[in-house]
């Protein structure tokens, strides 16, 4: 037992059950915790949480009905007193920023080894932030750049076309994609060189990579 008295009460909410067994193994040894139950979703996530008053949730994040940036968000709302411990195989700029944003207390990947994920629950349940490395990386990378203007900013649809073209699709290939012109298809590419600050295709491709804008 640890510091606390009664053991650390754990909700495990992921989509498949594999996981949901081999963390459920690696808690229930431990007798610092008690693993008060599981959900295979964001919205069953939620519910048990609350209903099980449960001290922290390990969340994966791609669920179905629910993924775990709403339930964050949502539990926030319900049970703000409950720590919520990311844990996913993804790291990409789009599932840490909205998840951390939403109140995860911390972000860890599922290739953690035994002992960083039994002490990132415990620095949890202290309200204590926990990081995986490269995740910490990418939000110090994104306090030191400056936020983009919002006319700098790429649209849906440049990104798109850009994305046809980083795979290697002609103008006219991601005109019949889209279901638009072959001029129009110019036009986003001279909106995107503009914004990325290019003159070329492969330009505009790197720039996008460097940017994040392309996974």
């Amino acid at each position: 037992m640890t510091d606390q008295e009664q053991p650390i009460r754990l909700l495990i909410v992921d989509d498949h059950p594999i996981v949901r067994d081999g963390l459920r193994a690696v808690f229930e040894s431990e007798d610092a915790f008690e693993v008060a139950g599981q959900a295979t979703d964001g919205a069953e996530g939620v519910d048990r949480a609350v209903a099980l008053e449960v001290d922290v949730v390990l969340m994966d994040l791609r669920m179905p009905k629910m993924g775990g940036v709403e339930a964050i968000r949502t539990l926030r709302e319900r049970a703000p007193e409950v720590r919520v411990l990311v844990l996913t195989t993804f790291d990409s700029d789009e599932d840490v920023l909205p998840a951390v944003e939403a109140g995860a207390t911390g972000y860890l990947l599922k290739d953690a080894p035994r002992d960083e994920l039994v002490r990132a629950v415990h620095a949890a349940y202290r309200g204590e932030a926990v990081l995986a490395p490269s995740v910490a990386q990418k939000l110090i990378g994104r306090v030191r750049t400056p936020a983009v203007p919002p006319e700098q900013q790429l649209t849906e649809r440049e990104l798109k076309v850009l994305a046809l073209v980083a795979a290697g699709t002609t103008n006219r290939e991601a005109a019949k994609r889209l279901f638009i012109s072959e001029a129009t298809v110019k036009t986003h590419l001279l909106h995107a060189y503009a914004k990325l600050g290019v003159r070329d295709r492969a330009a505009a491709v790197a720039e996008a990579y460097k940017r994040g804008l392309l996974g």
